[in-house]
């Protein structure tokens, strides 16, 4: 949904608004937004403002950009007076943020300020309407942000305060646009400051995505550009290739699979878009990420990056996170930015090798590159300091006594994988240590044996029917499915050759029942972490293979994830009634009007 441009206001600026307001403010702080992608750094900085009666926060959109998408959405979200973009340009304020350019920013009456919205200033690109250079023309066309083209009107620079993270960025600006030196600021990375700040939490940040412990977390990340991961543009369409692969190769007990994707490509191809592009992929356990407000949480959770030559690998990076980039394009940075430095040098990947054995190769052999953690920020934990002092200095106005701090990482909701498509499950046993390894597909030449599990929620109803463990997750009490005693009998009745039903009731446990073997609750022993699914098919492998429960309960050892799970099982007495459950009771009748007998499903 692109953005509606709304009605001019009254209150709490526009013509007579002084007789409308509670409170009458001494300043007013407009923030530009260009896009979803520009706006995320703006609410970095907004905490700085946070607490003062003396200023008014306003919001418009230049309208400028192409991705218009969200921006309706974010500006409802923030709750702000938002100023139809040519209201903004009449109403006098006394300090305008920025995060990006364009849109007759020179217009803007009051100090203007503008922020990085990325890892510094890195990409080349062409001002609309500024000449004849074809894209992707690399160090023909300026730098945005540090150029001439970008930074001067009439030939003098229009910005009051050029916001940069490192000094290597002021030096390219002396050599491209020097007469904006004067307007430069060192302020650091409000971004990575927040990134920083919430490190301690990466294992809450785990968590929430439903990462188990041993679990490897493979971010996928991606830029806009066209030749991007995501694009299929020079010459080449790696990823949808690519997302079967990493779902056949990776075991799903040992990985999991995030997807981080521009905003620019979230709302230009529209969320809804990506979700069925994705559709396969999500099925099987990918997790997508919210661009905006939960991209850097799923970064901090992540053991490795499979990106291209945007931000969030550098920042990455920057982190010491294991980086391999499967698209290198260099023709859309400015060659003498430390970004272009790092996509020269980082790890790339082999689309026709071997995905599992880079990843453990990047994973063990990691060693991380010094230009990111130097160059990303020469001020680390400092921005918020910097900048605020920096905004009331333009405004001439004096600081609020408090300090300045910006807001921490939220913790996302819990959102485990919920895989709905089958899984080939191969198993090796020994007595009661059970190795167990669940993927799309068997590799070739795997030796162990191989069952079939499938979530009753699968795209594809035929696989049920050859399924030998069905799988569902629901609350213990759920009226629709009839609690786990209800809907593991309905299952083994409908699916004669299901042997396992299993009910997951949450992270820990799940409810089975055998169809030879009766009614089983199995539930992590001290120390076990692993997704009770694979309880499940780790006790079909054992009863097949001729074990027991004895009516005190067993312990199975789970092996999977490069660890050890004790998995607790305990039989499960009969209802009273239960034979009415019973997978092989005959299907009860249910009268409908006029005397007829339908089978209850």
């Amino acid at each position: 949904m692109g953005a509606v441009e709304p009605l001019p206001i009254r209150v709490p600026v526009g013509a007579g608004s002084d007789r409308w307001v509670s409170r009458a403010t001494d300043r007013r702080v407009l923030l530009v937004v260009h896009n979803v992608t520009s706006a995320g750094r703006l609410l970095d900085v907004l905490p700085l403002f946070h607490d003062d009666f003396r200023v008014q926060l306003l919001v418009t959109s230049t309208g400028s950009s192409v991705f218009q998408g969200g921006v309706g959405e974010l500006f409802a979200g923030l709750g702000l007076p938002v100023l139809p973009w040519e209201q903004a340009l009449a109403t006098p304020v006394d300090l305008a943020i920025s995060a990006s350019f364009g849109g007759q920013l020179a217009r803007v009456r009051g100090k203007l300020t503008v922020l990085s919205h990325g890892v510094g200033y890195t990409k080349t690109l062409a001002k609309p309407g500024a000449g004849s250079r074809e894209p992707g023309a690399g160090s023909r066309e300026p730098t945005f942000g540090l150029s001439a083209e970008w930074l001067l009107e009439d030939g003098k620079p229009f910005v009051d305060g050029l916001v940069l993270s490192h000094p290597e960025q002021l030096e390219r600006l002396r050599r491209a646009c020097p007469e904006a030196e004067d307007a430069s600021v060192l302020a650091g990375d409000p971004c990575f400051d927040r990134l920083l700040a919430a490190r301690p939490y990466r294992d809450r940040f785990r968590r929430a995505l439903g990462v188990r412990r041993g679990q490897r977390l493979v971010v996928l990340n991606s830029t806009w550009n066209p030749e991007g991961l995501f694009g299929n543009g020079g010459g080449r369409d790696l990823l949808p290739g690519l997302l079967p692969r990493l779902a056949a190769e990776l075991p799903s007990d040992d990985y999991r699979l995030a997807a981080v994707l521009h905003p620019n490509i979230w709302y230009g191809h529209g969320p809804g878009q990506i979700r069925a592009w994705l559709d396969r992929a999500r099925r099987g356990g990918l997790a997508l990420i919210d661009p905006v407000h939960s991209w850097r949480q799923a970064l901090l959770a992540a053991d490795a990056v499979v990106g291209d030559f945007g931000a969030v690998s550098y920042y990455a990076a920057a982190l010491g996170i294991p980086v391999m980039l499967a698209a290198a394009a260099q023709d859309r940075l400015d060659p003498e930015a430390p970004l272009a430095a790092f996509v020269r040098e980082a790890p790339g990947l082999d689309p026709h090798a071997s995905l599992r054995e880079q990843l453990g190769s990047l994973l063990a052999g990691h060693r991380p590159l010094a230009g990111p953690a130097e160059f990303v920020t020469s001020a680390p934990s400092a921005s918020a300091a910097l900048l605020r002092r920096h905004f009331y200095a333009l405004m001439d106005l004096p600081e609020p006594a408090a300090p300045a701090l910006l807001e921490p990482l939220p913790l996302p909701p819990y959102d485990p994988p919920r895989r709905t498509a089958p899984l080939r499950v191969r198993t090796r046993h020994d007595g009661a240590d059970i190795a167990i390894e669940r993927s799309a597909v068997v590799p070739y030449g795997a030796d162990g044996e191989t069952h079939l599990a499938v979530h009753e929620g699968t795209r594809d109803p035929g696989a049920l029917e050859t399924a030998d463990v069905i799988v569902c997750e629901a609350e213990p009490d759920d009226p629709r499915l009839g609690g786990p005693d209800l809907w593991t009998a309905e299952v083994l009745r409908r699916h004669p050759h299901c042997a396992i039903a299993a009910y997951v009731t949450g992270p820990d446990g799940c409810t089975v029942r055998s169809r030879d073997h009766g009614m089983f609750r199995l539930s992590a022993g001290p120390g076990a972490d692993a997704d009770p699914a694979a309880y499940a098919s780790a006790l079909y492998a054992w009863l097949a293979a001729g074990g027991a429960v004895p009516s005190d309960g067993a312990t199975l050892r789970m092996r999977a994830a490069g660890g050890t799970h004790p998995v607790l099982v305990e039989r499960l007495p009969p209802l009273p009634g239960g034979h009415l459950y019973s997978a092989d009771a005959p299907t009860r009748q249910i009268p409908l009007p006029g005397g007829h007998l339908a089978p209850q499903p």
